[in-house]
């Protein structure tokens, strides 16, 4: 069982029967991707002051959410990433983040990236970018992004990096996503 935030005073304990990572639509997913980068980037990481990391780039940008689901209902957003267009073509990815309970678990950090960039290649990206903390690096190259130079934001490391678009083949349905399954423990 896996031990969730709870959005009450009392414990939360359930097992997400699926993972939906696609745009986020209603209201309450932008405002719970919101809270989730306020959890990491400011609470955990320190990255941020105020307590805030919104910036210029949100009101134009596009939130992916990862919903845990019990049953086939979405019920906590656990992972985020915003995508944007800067110009006509150029597409960037940032603030990527997974609730610390589910960093580990299916690879959701993996397929929020999957549709970034594929929901971008199918929206006319010919090139895709972010600026990825260092430690995240080697995730990033395997796949199939490449660092393009090194640079300091926030006071971290981070690197400039590009993806490879002909690994990531264009997504149009958004709102339906992917979904991920936990796998059955043995």
């Amino acid at each position: 069982m896996q031990t969730v935030e709870a959005y009450c005073d009392l414990p939360q304990l359930f097992t997400p029967s699926e993972f939906r990572i696609k745009w986020a639509a209603g209201a309450w997913e932008r405002q719970e991707a919101l809270r989730l980068r306020r959890a990491v980037f400011c609470a955990e990481q320190g990255l941020f002051d105020g307590g805030d990391d919104l910036d210029a780039i949100d009101p134009v940008a596009q939130p992916i959410v990862a919903v845990a689901g019990v049953g086939c209902i979405g019920d906590q957003v656990v992972g985020c990433v915003r995508i944007h267009e800067a110009e006509p073509g150029l597409w960037w990815g940032s603030r990527l983040a997974v609730h610390a309970g589910f960093r580990r678990n299916v690879g959701l950090a993996t397929t929020l990236i999957r549709l970034a960039v594929s929901s971008a290649h199918a929206r006319g990206a010919t090139v895709f970018l972010a600026h990825v903390q260092s430690q995240n690096l080697a995730l990033f190259e395997h796949l199939h992004w490449r660092a393009l130079k090194q640079e300091t934001l926030h006071g971290r490391p981070h690197h400039l990096m590009q993806a490879d678009l002909a690994f990531y083949p264009p997504c149009y349905d958004v709102m339906t996503g992917y979904v991920v399954r936990p796998k059955a423990k043995a």
